[in-house]
């Protein structure tokens, strides 16, 4: 799983993110998801979250359930 479908995420999971000013450089962060706040189905970069730690970002990967 990607991060590109808003029905794969869900508050609780665990996720690797690209913060904003992280794209340049591809710099993953970890966290936990809290909020989801992509409203649309897909994004092609991936879906926008807040993690537990109030760090937004784009799902690019799903570590765990």
């Amino acid at each position: 799983m990607n991060g590109r479908y808003r029905k794969e995420i869900r508050p609780g999971l665990e996720v690797e993110i690209v913060q904003k000013r992280d794209q340049r450089t591809g710099r993953r962060t970890r966290g936990v998801v809290m909020d989801i706040l992509t409203n649309s189905s897909f994004h092609p970069q991936g879906i926008k979250v807040r993690l537990a730690d109030g760090r937004i970002g784009r799902v690019q990967a799903i570590v765990g359930s």
